[in-house]
Order: structure tokens, then C-alpha cells, then sequence
């Protein structure tokens, strides 16, 4: 193959952990935050693309877009104002099977609702064609992807670091009580949190729609592949969520390329590698132990 053909690769594998890095980070903020590892992930993913599929006939491209993700948002705060909220000072075990039931719950509700087959998702026109990046054509349509991933990531930055919501959020994280003893109250804050990230993994949903269409089981891939970039970066690190992201859509792309028939496998085999060399992910935190 040729340099070019490498380079097209290369590109892909960033688009591809774009993709990852919006599913990682709602999966992180859920759980820096709320504290419960979301199994519905992949479900709400699926549903952000159905949900635009059903809305840009209405809308267009660009208000399925924003709309989607919004609608789904507001269903995961609705999920934790409603469900999950009863369940912080239980076990936590029951957060996992509650959301597992979740994800059966929303699967079978989308097969329900939209059937079986798969929706044809064209590519807006918009964005249909290549760009030209010197020797090497493009198509646009990724390039879209990384332009709003970078942004969305540079907005949930500014978000956390110079909004009071943000301060609380990143406060929350680290010592809930001390935040509770100053008077400020968390459970609104963790229903935007819920709201926010499950609005990212409906972003993703929509996102990809175009490129690989829409069906019912289109969440449970990317929802494995989730689990592995956050387990990668460590359970709650924002920055380890984007960084294991794009690694691992670099490591599954050049898998395509060198060896396809491995390139499923390649993900696993370097999540792995990194909890054998640290066990708390790339950027991960030590847990304490006390006796």
C-alpha cells in the first residue's frame, strides 16, 4: 500500500476514536460524578442516532444534530431523577443491574418502535465530496467529525473550569461532602451530570449514523469499545478518556490496515498490555484500601 493509503488509515483511526472519546467521556463524567458505571451506554447511543434519523426529515442535518442529543439528555436526567436516584445508598450493584435492565429495556423498545431492518442515514450534502489536505484527499464528512469532537471537547473544558456548575461538578467529584457541608446542594447537579453524558453518547449515535447506517444493534460495539477506552485511561480521568480514545482508535485502525483479521481483537489485547503494566489506566487514580 501506498503512503497515502496509510495516511487515509491514520486519519481514520482519529475519526474513529473521536467517536470513542464522545462515548469515554460520558461514561466518565457519569462516573466521576454519579458513580455508577452506565451499562446503557450503548443503548443510548443507538437511540441518539434513531432519534435523529426520525427527526431530520423535520429538521434537517443540522437540527437532528442538536436536537437528538438534547432529547436524549433530557431522558437520562428524567432516568436519574426517576430510577437511579433511589439506589445511591444502596449497593452499589444494583446501579449496574438497573441500568443493564436499562439497556434490554431501551434495545427492545427501538426494535419495537423502528423494526428490525436497518435505515438508510445519508451523508448531509453538505458534507458529501473530499477535501483536499495537500497530496491527499478526505472526505468531508470526517473531517466534520474531528472539527466537532475538538470543539465539543474544548467547550466541556471551558465548561468544568470557568462555570460555577463546572466548579461544583469538578468538586463534586473529588469530595461530595465537603461540597454538601458548604451548603450547596449535589442532586440537581447530578441529574445535569446524567443528562450530559448520556447527551454525549447520543452525539455519537449521530454522529456515526452516516457512516455505518442505523439499526438496533449498532450500540453494542461502540458500548464494549466504551468500556475499554475508559478502562484504558482509568475509571473517572477526562484526560485519560481522551487519550486512550484516540490511542485505541489508532491501534483498531492500523490493525484494519496491516492485519484485518486481528483488528477486533487489538483493542482487547492493548487494554490488556496497559492494566498489566498499571492497573489503574494511563491516568487513573490510586484506590486506598483501609482496613
Amino acid at each position: 500500500m501506498t503512503p497515502a493509503v496509510l495516511a487515509e488509515f491514520l486519519l481514520n483511526g482519529l475519526v474513529l476514536g473521536a467517536l470513542y472519546v464522545l462515548m469515554a467521556l460520558g461514561l466518565s463524567i457519569i462516573f466521576g460524578m454519579v458513580g455508577i458505571i452506565n451499562f446503557a451506554h450503548g443503548a443510548l447511543f443507538t437511540l441518539g442516532a434513531y432519534a435523529a434519523y426520525q427527526l431530520q426529515g423535520a429538521l434537517g442535518f443540522s437540527g437532528a444534530l442538536v436536537a437528538a442529543p438534547v432529547a436524549v439528555g433530557l431522558l437520562g436526567m428524567l432516568i436519574e431523577a426517576t430510577l437511579l436516584r433511589r439506589l445511591y445508598l444502596q449497593d452499589p450493584l444494583q446501579g449496574l443491574l438497573l441500568t443493564f435492565g436499562l439497556a434490554m429495556v431501551l434495545e427492545q423498545g427501538i426494535r419495537l418502535v423502528w423494526g428490525l431492518s436497518p435505515k438508510q442515514f445519508d451523508v448531509p450534502a453538505g458534507f458529501a465530496g473530499v477535501v483536499q489536505l495537500g497530496t491527499l484527499t478526505y472526505s468531508k464528512y470526517r473531517s466534520f467529525i474531528l472539527l466537532s469532537v475538538v470543539l465539543l471537547i474544548a467547550g466541556l473544558a471551558l465548561f468544568l473550569q470557568k462555570t460555577p456548575v463546572g466548579v461544583i461538578v469538578r468538586a463534586g467529584s473529588r469530595d461530595p461532602m465537603m461540597v454538601r457541608l458548604l451548603g450547596i446542594s449535589l442532586t440537581p447537579v447530578l441529574t445535569l451530570v446524567f443528562g450530559l453524558g448520556t447527551a454525549f453518547a447520543a452525539l455519537a449515535g449521530v454522529l456515526s449514523a452516516p457512516l455505518a447506517g442505523v439499526q438496533p444493534a449498532m450500540g453494542v460495539n461502540v458500548g464494549t469499545a466504551a468500556f475499554v477506552v475508559v478502562t484504558i485511561g482509568g475509571l473517572g480521568s477526562l484526560p485519560g478518556a481522551i487519550i486512550s480514545g484516540l490511542l485505541v482508535g489508532q491501534v483498531v485502525s492500523l490493525s484494519i490496515y496491516f492485519q484485518p483479521r486481528v483488528a477486533e481483537a487489538s483493542m482487547y489485547v492493548l487494554m490488556a498490555v496497559i492494566l498489566l503494566l498499571r492497573p489503574r489506566g494511563l491516568m487513573g487514580e490510586r484506590w486506598e484500601k483501609f482496613d
